[in-house]
């Protein structure tokens, strides 16, 4: 894999695609979960992709049920969950891993960018965000605790708004 680009996804309805579709966008990648302490963060994230999609900016939501099994559910019942709870019309795709043997790839490849705290490459929990800028490469990453709101000053510089 070369660029983010290469990495082949499965959206939450099946189908397989790459990053592709999102070249020349500012993507903000994050695995989610629905039973989390952390769930309402998809108001703020649905706030940032309504609010500068048009200028942009994509958010790319990846279920995970890697931390204290909170994300249970079947594709269906995620993204149901998901529209009728927080009216989420961003991307989402099917459920992956990002920590351990079977990380999938495109997680691999973020966390080696942009390692954590003190050098660490696992996800400490749901809600990690990565930003990504217009030419694929990983600029920043975010712990659960940053809220969506608190990333549109660097969001916007990455728009040029």
């Amino acid at each position: 894999m070369n660029t983010i680009y290469d990495f082949t996804v499965k959206t939450i309805d099946g189908k397989e695609t790459t990053l592709e579709d999102y070249k020349g966008k500012v993507m903000l990648i994050v695995n989610v979960a629905s039973k989390c302490g952390y769930t309402p963060q998809y108001d703020g994230l649905q706030t940032l992709y309504q609010k500068y999609k048009d200028k942009g900016l994509v958010v790319l939501g990846f279920p995970c049920n890697q931390f204290g099994s909170q994300e249970p559910g079947t594709e269906a019942e995620i993204q149901n969950f998901c529209r009728v709870n927080f009216g989420v019309t961003f991307p989402m795709f099917s459920k992956i891993n990002v920590n351990g043997a079977d990380t999938h790839p495109l997680y691999v490849y973020l966390k080696s960018e942009k390692p954590g705290v003190l050098g660490s490459e696992a996800i400490k929990w749901n809600f990690t965000k990565f930003l990504v800028d217009k030419e694929g490469k990983v600029v920043e990453r975010f712990g659960s605790s940053t809220k969506p709101s608190e990333l549109e000053e660097k969001i916007e510089k990455l728009l040029n708004i």
